[in-house]
């Protein structure tokens, strides 16, 4: 069997006395697109965190493509393969949206960046028309496309999603989904988190319910849809 590209086992995170994952158990398999659902303060985006390395772990492990990255700092775990989006954009705005995206191909030989960089505005192509642009004058929805286009410049093994219709218009969101799952038929990685657990669960091959910092339920996405604790809690039917 192979063994998935990330494994979390027994992680545990903590912000002062505050105890915020509570012996997490996860698995991401290559090439799969994997939804994390639940509520706010569940401890989604501290998940993302810790996995990036900008949130220390208390205890437990995580390991990529084999690797323990316990003492792998985050700029090395992005030369690894691994990129987040993180949740609010955090954009930086008075740069350009071409600068945005040249310093999320910083770990790139000159020539895959151009390359890569073709290849999201393609991808989106409302990035090519504002290249100019201060990131800082685009909409919530293009700050988001430049967000996970930026991530993507660094061509990674492991793409992580941080609540990427937060704020959005319905029809953006939409969009940003279709964006998503394009990006998974074309073989990426993806954890994606997301209090939209339906368009989430939607376009996902497996989900993790994730409750006060303790996973509560996982199975494939389209049988999470239909779950009746998760379709009262997230699902609003």
């Amino acid at each position: 069997m192979t063994a998935p590209l990330l494994r979390i086992q027994g992680l545990r995170s903590h912000y002062g006395r505050i105890e915020a994952l509570r012996g997490i158990d996860i698995e991401v398999a290559e090439g799969e697109l994997l939804a994390l659902v639940g509520g706010n303060g569940a401890g989604k985006t501290t998940l993302l965190r810790t996995i990036s390395g900008v949130q220390p772990a208390s205890a437990g492990s995580i390991r990529f493509a084999g690797r323990d990255l316990a003492r792998v700092p985050p700029s090395r775990r992005v030369a690894l393969g691994i990129a987040q989006a993180p949740e609010g954009r955090q954009v930086f705005g008075p740069l350009s949206v071409e600068d945005n995206l040249l310093l999320g191909g910083y770990t790139r030989p000159a020539a895959e960046a151009a390359a890569e960089r073709e290849r999201i505005y393609d991808m989106f192509p409302v990035l090519r028309d504002k290249r100019r642009q201060p990131a800082g004058t685009l909409s919530g929805g293009q700050q988001q496309m430049l967000a996970i286009g930026r991530a993507l410049m660094a061509r990674p093994r492991l793409l992580l999603l941080d609540e990427p219709s937060m704020g959005l218009a319905p029809l953006l969101v939409e969009e940003i989904f279709r964006a998503i799952a394009r990006l998974k038929s074309a073989g990426t990685t993806i954890f994606l988190v997301e209090q939209n657990a339906h368009a989430a669960l939607a376009i996902a091959d497996r989900g993790y319910v994730l409750e006060t910092g303790r996973v509560v339920l996982h199975d494939t996405g389209p049988a999470l849809l239909v779950n009746e604790r998760v379709r009262q809690a997230y699902l609003g039917v």
